[in-house]
Parts: structure tokens; C-alpha cells; sequence
């Protein structure tokens, strides 16, 4: 019998309990690997995608300000405590926090001039990581994967928080 070489890989074959498990592990593991291209881009200047995600729609309302609610349920992935990613937006000066006397349970959030300058000098840095994560992919092949994806998590939205990109 020959003896297989210490250093050979070993082959495992790959068995999943379900196509829907396949598929759920397969978004996971791409989201693994992409989300490290978007990470280097933001890990340079001290944002998380989401801080950057809050910003880009504070910045689709201004001069105007948003709810923190109403931010909340339009980011891309949900935060657990708004607080705290708003406390360090604001801390780094990037973002203003008002309560309107009308109705002191309500927090306004509006950007800054210095996050509204931020998010200029991220923009090529961030347009170069999308290019690197899905570039390879033509343009017919990103629209089908984009109404897939739209498609697959369609049931699952809630109609009155919708994130903007289901708008």
C-alpha cells in the first residue's frame, strides 16, 4: 500500500444537508471575502461599514437631518446600538445630534462639513474596492445577481423599514 506524502492535501468532499443550506453558506463565505476589500478601505480612516453606510445616508438628506430611527431602519445591516455608532460619529466630528423641542423623544442626526469632506476623499477609495470585489463580473451578470439577491431576501424585508437600496 503507498503511503500518501505528509504535506498532500487531503481532499474532503464537500456534502450539505440542503441546495438552500449550499446556497446560504456559499453568500456567507462571498460576504467573508468581500467585506476584507471593504474593510481595508475604511479600516484606513477609523469607520466600520456601517458608520460609513450612516453617513452616505446623512449625506442624501442634507442639509436636512434624519430621525435615528428612520437611520436605523435604512441601513444596509442592522445595528444593534445606534448610540454608540452615532456617539462615535459625533465624538470624531462627523455628525450632529439635535432634539426638537416639538417632541424631545425624537433625535435628529445631520452630518457634518467634516463628514461630508470625508466621504469625498473615500469616494475613488471605495469605488476601487467595488471594482476589485465585482469587476470581474459583467454587467448582465451583476444584474442577475443583484434581482437574485433582491429576490431571496424579498420575504424577509418589512415592508416599513426598508433599506435604501429596496426603495
Amino acid at each position: 500500500m503507498a503511503k500518501t506524502p505528509a504535506n498532500a492535501a487531503t481532499v474532503v468532499k464537500q456534502s450539505f444537508d440542503s441546495m438552500e443550506q449550499e446556497v446560504f453558506l456559499n453568500l456567507w463565505r462571498t460576504y467573508d471575502r468581500l467585506k476584507s476589500i471593504e474593510d481595508e478601505v475604511f479600516g484606513r480612516v477609523g469607520l466600520s461599514a456601517q458608520q460609513y453606510n450612516a453617513l452616505r445616508l446623512l449625506r442624501s438628506v442634507h442639509p436636512k437631518t434624519m430621525p435615528t430611527l428612520v437611520l436605523g431602519g435604512r441601513l444596509i445591516s442592522r445595528a444593534p446600538d445606534m448610540t454608540r455608532l452615532l456617539d462615535r460619529l459625533e465624538r470624531r466630528g462627523l455628525l450632529l445630534r439635535e432634539r426638537k423641542p416639538e417632541n424631545r423623544r425624537v433625535v435628529e442626526v445631520r452630518i457634518t462639513k467634516d463628514g461630508m469632506q470625508l466621504l469625498d476623499e473615500l469616494h475613488d477609495a471605495v469605488q476601487e474596492s467595488h471594482q476589485r470585489q465585482l469587476g470581474h463580473l459583467d454587467q448582465k451578470a451583476l444584474r442577475q445577481l443583484s434581482d437574485l439577491l433582491r429576490q431571496a431576501r424579498q420575504p424577509h424585508e418589512d415592508a416599513h423599514k426598508l433599506s435604501f437600496i429596496d426603495e
